[in-house]
């Protein structure tokens, strides 16, 4: 039931991270391959951080390819050109809903990172629960913007990294006195809720001028 529901989680944060890769491909008038390998490299980039610093080798994402399936497929979706007119007819509203999918995916992946960690090692430090979620949140979403040719959104965008961490401390503060069921939707939704508010009220950290 546990690898079931972990999953089940995953894949949902791998769809909602394709989309948002796919997405920002299309915008940038990528070719197929281009959108697929966009939504791919957002979907699963996170996790192959998240793997290589834990030592889990090969990573996930290579060695069960249910991931890159649902990704190339979700992607492939986005590219289809009945999708792709009603994208570019509804632009702000595709535009509000790239927010609440990225932050999905943002929320998932940030908890998804901390079980992974649990699991994978004995070491029980903060600081490498921290790290762990935050980088496999933030790994995909930074690759994207990359490959995009765009400055990584956790530098300049409106509360991205910052929700991940505070996620994800709520998460590891919830884990053993509430259990992990708990923590983890505590963590996934505060860090949905920060992003998404923070995204429609335009809400910064303090930067250089």
């Amino acid at each position: 039931m546990d690898e079931i529901y972990a999953l089940a989680l995953e894949l949902l944060g791998t769809a909602a991270f394709a989309v948002s890769g796919a997405l920002t491909a299309v915008n940038k008038k990528m070719d197929v391959l281009g959108v697929m390998i966009l939504g791919l490299t957002t979907a699963t980039g996170g996790g192959i951080i998240r793997d290589l610093v834990l030592g889990y080798t090969p990573p996930a994402a290579f060695r069960n390819p249910i991931y890159s399936l649902v990704a190339l497929l979700t992607s492939l979706i986005i590219f289809l050109p009945p999708v792709r007119k009603s994208i570019n007819r509804h632009a702000p509203a595709f535009n509000n809903v790239l927010t609440v999918v990225d932050a999905v995916g943002l929320g998932v992946f940030t908890v998804i990172g901390i079980q992974a960690t649990h699991s994978e090692t004995n070491a029980h430090g903060v600081y490498l629960y921290l790290f762990v979620g935050v980088v496999t949140g933030v790994g995909g979403g930074v690759l994207r913007d990359i490959f995009a040719g765009e400055k990584p959104s956790i530098f300049v965008e409106h509360i991205y990294a910052t929700a991940s961490i505070l996620g994800a401390a709520v998460c590891i503060l919830l884990w053993e006195p509430a259990g992990r069921y708990i923590a983890m939707a505590a963590g996934l939704a505060l860090v949905v809720l920060l992003r998404v508010l923070a995204a429609f009220n335009r809400w910064n950290l303090p930067k250089a001028e």
